[in-house]
């Protein structure tokens, strides 16, 4: 084969216009209009540590994201101060190519318009994106905040003197569009408004994957206010949010075929809601005649002579034609790649089913249409949390054994490896204060866990909670302390593997009818060899707070980090605070921090939680907050055995050393929204730090 060169073209003039006619869908009739949004956390230095952060982002975001199901992705990059927290979203009619495309360029927008900002958003008039990166963990939260409102023309659809009905149209097209795509699995529908004499109105609207259907509806269900408030009886508009995001126009904007067709009007339309949250009100965006009719397909002779003029400038490309082909070549390949690796993940998936069912392990490999016979369809009523690795569900078998189901969502960043790493590490664990995984499932994308159910939710749902302290006394929590170290102290030392959690926290200790603690979610566990005592790794997955310096820092693990999770558990246990997010006072310590200033000054007792100040003994509570110093000392080799642990914690004979000082007792955190994990059941919304490189183990 050989390639054109640009002799070719200047010698052959028919050849190259044929040439730029085939070239010319690729190349971008306009550059979309980007509406930035910069907050106010605070800004970066150049060749800073987080700025290095954010270019690793802005080079595995958009990749994640085009590989997804739903093109959505959320990522975690560094560890406090340069941590980020992001999220890219792109519209449910792109294709993966082009939300990896218009993400890149999200990127760059948005570094360029919030220059070494740390918090930005933003959003496209046409490009099929958006994107918000932030060094505050909005990801914890539901909240849909950075809204923008944007009227596309300033002529009225409809006059004033029937502004009556233009509310009814826009309030029916919207409400019903909305209950469409809460309704939808992929949280995206776009919707046609057919009422006679009136202009067809064309809706779309999108709910980011992770959000459950209440969630969508209710992050969508102002919007109809803010389009009767700001754009009542406009031709067009968008509303754009971190959570979700609307548009309609008179012309059908969006690819494919419309999902809902509407025809019936509402009855009646609310007022118009004075007292909404404030947003922010870009100018009308100019949209004129020429486009709609493009998009319509009405006047095609004015849509070539449009390509036609912005492709003059364009000859250029032509010394790019080689390139293309280059890339074009490249991008089969990988292509081609990507089916190789997904028909190998798939071998995977069928081994390891064919071992489940050969081994008679002790427990059950379900049916998929068996779960969702006992969750009902995984019904809204059977939800019983929504975790970082996805939505548990209750659910009943037929013998009548209550069940909890883990559905793990394509999104949520445990992959094949962790499924596997969980089903074959529980069903050999036996101990009173573990979980028992009953069975799993696997079939097709379906991805599923069944452990035990468990009534009494999960430790957090109790301890940081004002209104429900009371009902976990000083004894109560002498049990669960008591638990929670026997259970690590099994997997450390008397399972028939010594098995590292990494990721111990309040959240993954599940409460049984007698409140009795269970560990769960072993997802990211390591399993090692009686000679081994440490690892380390490349890929750094765990909740921040918990976390061990070494670990956090350089990848080393080993039974110490596991030990320094304890600590911090048992000092939240002790406080009724997060470590995460912790404040006192005007000082914007971890809860690490106050805890040694209170134990240098003598008044340790202050920390206690107030139900249980009044049940405990000075000493003992000295006691306690001691050992739990001595579990989150800055150096591993400082820190207790659980041997030791569950010794001291037994006997108040021993005589405790004096702790050293803690790790990140000094640290500065941000705040966080503490309710966000109260409602959650089996799991909670997880903050992990993850990177690409291959495990180093």
């Amino acid at each position: 084969m050989r390639f054109l060169s640009s002799a070719d073209l200047a010698c052959h003039p028919q050849m190259a216009m044929v040439i730029l006619l085939l070239l010319l869908p690729l190349v971008p009739l306009a550059a979309a209009q980007a509406w930035p949004f910069c907050g106010d956390s605070g800004v970066y230095e150049s060749d800073s540590t987080y700025e290095a952060n954010l270019e690793l982002l802005s080079t595995t975001l958009p990749k994640k994201a085009a590989s997804s199901t739903n093109l959505f992705a959320t990522d975690t990059v560094g560890i406090v101060p340069n941590v980020i927290f992001a999220l890219a979203l792109c519209r449910g009619d792109s294709n993966a190519s082009a939300c990896e495309g218009c993400l890149v360029t999200a990127f760059q927008d948005g570094q360029e318009h919030c220059a070494n900002n740390k918090d930005a958003a933003v959003y496209y008039d046409s490009n099929p994106c958006m994107l918000r990166f932030s060094n505050q963990n909005f990801l914890a939260t539901n909240v849909n905040d950075n809204i923008l409102v944007v009227p596309s023309m300033e002529m009225p659809l409809i006059t004033w003197t029937r502004a009556d009905f233009s509310r009814i149209l826009f309030f029916t097209l919207l409400n019903s569009t909305a209950e469409s795509a809460a309704d939808s699995p992929r949280w995206f529908t776009t919707s046609r408004l057919d009422i006679s004499s009136f202009p067809t109105l064309y809706c779309l609207m999108q709910c980011t994957p992770d959000l459950t259907a209440d969630d969508c509806m209710a992050c969508l269900q102002p919007y109809s206010q803010y389009t009767l408030k700001y754009m009542d009886g406009q031709k067009g508009g968008q509303i754009l949010g971190t959570r979700c995001s609307m548009r309609y126009e008179i012309y059908p904007f969006f690819q494919g075929e419309t999902m809902l067709r509407i025809s019936n009007l509402a009855s009646e339309v609310p007022a118009i809601n004075n007292t909404l949250p404030p947003v922010t009100v870009y100018p009308h965006l100019p949209v004129s005649q020429a486009t709609i009719q493009e998009y319509q397909g009405r006047n095609s002779r004015r849509k070539v002579l449009r390509i036609i003029a912005i492709a003059a400038p364009l000859l250029s490309i032509f010394l790019c034609f080689i390139c293309c082909i280059v890339w074009m070549t490249r991008r089969r390949k990988g292509t081609d790649i990507l089916h190789d690796q997904a028909a190998m993940n798939r071998l995977e998936e069928d081994a390891f089913v064919s071992r489940l069912e050969d081994k008679s392990l002790e427990f059950t490999l379900f049916e998929f249409s068996e779960i969702l016979h006992a969750t009902h369809n995984f019904s809204k009523e059977n939800l019983l949390g929504q975790g970082g690795f996805g939505p548990v569900y209750k659910g009943q078998l037929p013998d009548g054994v209550e069940i909890a189901v883990k559905r793990l969502a394509s999104h949520s960043g445990q992959g094949f490896t962790e499924f596997k790493n969980e089903v074959e590490l529980i069903a050999k664990l036996q101990h009173n204060n573990l979980v028992k995984l009953t069975g799993c499932c696997i079939e097709g994308e379906e991805k599923l866990l069944v452990y035990e159910y468990l009534p009494n939710k999960s430790l957090d749902f109790f301890i940081f909670d004002v209104s429900r302290t009371t009902l976990v006394d000083w004894n109560k929590r002498c049990v669960i302390i008591e638990g929670i170290a026997q259970g690590l102290l099994y997997l450390h030392k008397h399972s028939r593997l010594r098995i590292i959690h990494r990721d111990l926290k309040a959240s993954n200790i599940l409460l049984d009818q007698g409140m009795n603690p269970k560990i769960s979610d072993f997802g990211l566990a390591k399993i090692f060899s009686s000679n081994d005592t440490q690892g380390s790794t490349k890929r750094v997955v765990g909740t921040y707070g918990y976390m061990a310096p070494e670990y956090a820092s350089e990848g080393i693990y080993s039974i110490k980090s596991d030990v320094f999770s304890f600590g911090v558990l048992l000092l939240e246990i002790l406080s009724g605070q997060r470590n995460s997010g912790f404040h006192q006072h005007e000082d914007f310590l971890n809860l690490l921090g106050y805890s040694w200033q209170l134990w240098e000054g003598g008044r340790c007792f202050e920390l206690l939680e107030a139900s249980i100040a009044k049940e405990i003994h000075a000493a003992e509570a000295r006691r306690y907050i001691n050992i739990a110093l001595m579990c989150v000392q800055e150096h591993a080799d400082d820190r207790p055995t659980m041997s030791n642990v569950v010794a001291m914690l037994n006997s108040e004979s021993v005589i405790l050393p004096e702790p050293k000082h803690p790790a990140y007792f000094s640290l500065r955190v941000s705040k966080v929204d503490e309710s966000g994990n109260n409602d959650l059941t089996v799991c909670s919304n997880n903050e992990v730090t993850i990177t690409e490189e291959p495990d180093g183990r």
